[in-house]
């Protein structure tokens, strides 16, 4: 089996880490000019992709791939539909057309009846702040992640100087939600249908990055869990997706309200590599093969931390329980370059060595 994966960051080399051991051989389309490799480098075929190339000539430099994937949500589905025609092509790209745009992802979740924060789309935020009031965030359709192409909006003065910005035509501006923290469930669906879930992981960012991730969440009531696990399909389900994803989610009291929705496999479900029997990154590509899928049991409370802007840790820093995940990406302030799975006996147990390892490592605690 040969999986061609676009993209060559570290979501990409990942996957190919994973199924290596499959016998899967991989390419992958270096989608954009200058793009950094490093992280899939010697892991198969790089293909540098120009809009003007013919499909099969693409499809030939990748090594006539049996199926195309994607670690990104901010792919273009034209370079997706070329290939269709030659192999499978998971997530669909119709999926992605749907999920790499908030206001398209926000009608889906309306369609589907699923709870999100109230929104204004296209709208002047001096406009929009009258209907939703204040504070707002004004987020791009397109292309925002890791608290990119935000803004929030405290203020009238706020509202005119983003309107000022004349890119309102691209954003969704919504209101604001207090909630108590957020979560996220990520699930893998089959070729058939059939969809397995993994824990609901509690997450917590700083300046809109994830800084770490814990699983399962703690002190989760079952009624939340079930809402998680009923929204995640019903989208999987709407749009016929194959593979993984992840949806964040806000909690609030005893509710949740989806924040976002990411087609592909996440930050937040990295622990699977060392707390679940499958890590999210087998079990793409078991789904996007045509393979059974793997089980998604966790076999411990586990942990994440994402290395940010920083070197590789200090080998002192790691312990028995933990595992370090370097990108060979090249270091820059607020990039990911790594991150460190941990295992515990208990949440305290677990969080008491991811502050040990942060202490140790960075010089902070979580």
């Amino acid at each position: 089996m040969h999986i061609a994966i676009a993209g060559c960051g570290q979501l990409s080399r990942m996957l190919a880490l994973a199924g290596i051991p499959l016998g899967f051989k991989f390419s992958f389309i270096a989608d954009e000019p200058g793009l950094d490799t490093d992280c899939v480098e010697q892991l198969g075929s790089i293909v540098q992709w120009d809009s003007d190339q013919s499909p099969i000539e693409l499809f030939a430099l990748l090594g006539n791939p049996n199926v195309v994937s994607a670690e990104k949500e901010q792919i273009d589905v034209a370079l997706l539909e070329s290939l269709a025609p030659f192999c499978d092509v998971y997530p669909s790209p119709s999926s992605f057309a749907i999920l790499q745009d908030r206001h398209k992802e926000k009608q889906l979740l309306s369609t589907l009846s699923i709870p999100s924060s109230p929104f204004c789309f296209a709208q002047a935020a001096c406009e929009a702040i009258g209907e939703l009031g204040l504070p707002a965030v004004a987020k791009s359709c397109r292309g925002g992640y890791d608290g990119k192409n935000q803004h929030v909006i405290k203020s009238e003065q706020d509202a005119i100087a983003f309107d000022a910005l004349g890119e309102q035509d691209h954003y969704i501006i919504e209101q604001w939600v207090p909630f108590e923290r957020e979560v996220s469930i990520v699930s893998v669906r089959d070729q058939t249908g059939h969809i397995l879930h993994y824990p609901v992981t509690e997450n917590v960012h700083e300046q809109g990055i994830l800084k770490h991730s814990i699983a399962p969440a703690r002190d989760l009531s079952e009624p939340v869990v079930q809402s998680a696990r009923d929204y995640i399909t019903r989208v999987m389900d709407a749009i016929d997706y194959v593979g993984v994803m992840a949806i964040e989610c806000f909690v609030i009291e005893d509710r949740l309200l989806v924040n976002e929705i990411a087609p592909r496999v996440h930050n937040s479900g990295h622990w699977t590599q060392y707390g679940s029997k499958t890590s999210q990154f087998e079990n793409h590509l078991r789904a996007i093969a045509g393979l059974p899928l793997g089980s998604t049991e966790h076999h411990r409370i586990s942990g994440m931390v994402n290395l940010i802007g920083s070197g590789v840790p200090a080998a002192t820093a790691l312990s028995a329980d933990s595992s370090l995940h370097w990108y060979n990406k090249t270091a820059r302030p607020g990039r990911k370059l790594g991150h460190v799975n941990f295992g515990g006996a208990s949440h305290e147990e677990l969080i008491q060595r991811m502050e040990r390892f942060r202490r140790d490592a960075m010089g902070t605690g979580t």
